[in-house]
């Protein structure tokens, strides 16, 4: 018996409507991949942060001159990240507007990083790169979830 790699449109279709009807109906392969992101980001800025919060270790000591305000910051976002994410999953509309409260959040403690810079206060170029990677990120996830679950 021989086996084609070719499929007719109708047995494509078919093939189509069998995993359409086993996945969980309205819950596109996007909604699962901001979920995911932005729970592996909560878990992710947790233990960093916590792990420079909690730990005297190596972990403070390769911080350098962190920036307490942000420190504390992302460690308790990482929490609502993770909140975040969990109603991103279930496509709550509260998870979209917690999405976009994260971004202004984050674009106000990135701001209040400049001040402090500016200010002459000491800092580490990772932590601004990394607010900045930060309010992309949930920018994207939040243009991402109001187009998915708000505006439907």
């Amino acid at each position: 018996m021989t086996y084609t790699l070719c499929m007719t449109m109708n047995e494509l279709e078919e093939q189509e409507k069998i995993v359409m009807t086993t996945m969980k109906p309205g819950r596109s392969i996007g909604i699962w991949m901001v979920a995911f992101i932005a729970i592996a980001f909560g878990i992710l800025t947790i233990k960093s942060g916590g792990a420079v919060l909690f730990v005297d270790g190596v972990d403070r000591e390769n911080a350098g001159n962190y920036v307490p305000f942000v420190l504390w910051f992302n460690f308790l976002a990482g929490f609502v990240y993770l909140l975040a994410g969990i109603g991103l999953f279930m496509k709550k509309h509260w998870a979209a507007w917690l999405s976009i409260f994260i971004v202004i959040a984050s674009v106000i403690v990135y701001l209040l990083l400049g001040l402090h810079i500016l200010n002459e206060g000491a800092y580490e170029t990772r932590t601004v790169a990394a607010m900045g990677f930060r309010s992309i990120v949930w920018a994207v996830i939040a243009i991402y979830a109001y187009r998915k679950i708000i505006r439907q």
